[in-house]
């Protein structure tokens, strides 16, 4: 994907490093966090505290997501084609629809205006 932008902010090499308890133990639990267009790809990333973590833009082609809870995150333009999503929560504005399509097709999440 040539549209994902190169970061060398610390809590994303983390989560990159799979190291989700580490990213969630330097991370004030709700605290803003920016990985907008990042990848995330094939990552393991259950166990993450979420909230208030714009994704924006990002790709989580066969990322495990299982159990996440993104209800206080941004998802809007993500790709999480082929993840592993079972018992993980979305955002309200994002419909079954659009995370299923993402899934089978990895085509980027719309929220309901």
């Amino acid at each position: 994907m040539s549209g994902l932008r190169q970061s060398t902010d610390p809590l994303y090499v983390l989560l990159r490093d799979e190291q989700v308890q580490e990213f969630n133990r330097r991370r004030p639990s709700g605290s803003a966090c920016d990985l907008r267009g990042l990848s995330f790809r094939a990552r393991d990333l259950r166990n993450l505290d979420a909230s208030g973590i714009d994704f924006g833009d990002a790709y989580f082609r066969d990322a495990d997501l299982r159990g996440i809870d993104f209800r206080n995150a941004n998802l809007e333009g993500a790709s999480i084609a082929s993840a592993k999503i079972s018992g993980a929560y979305f955002p309200e504005a994002l419909s079954a629809e659009e995370i299923r399509m993402s899934v089978e097709y990895g085509t980027r999440m719309r929220y309901r205006k």
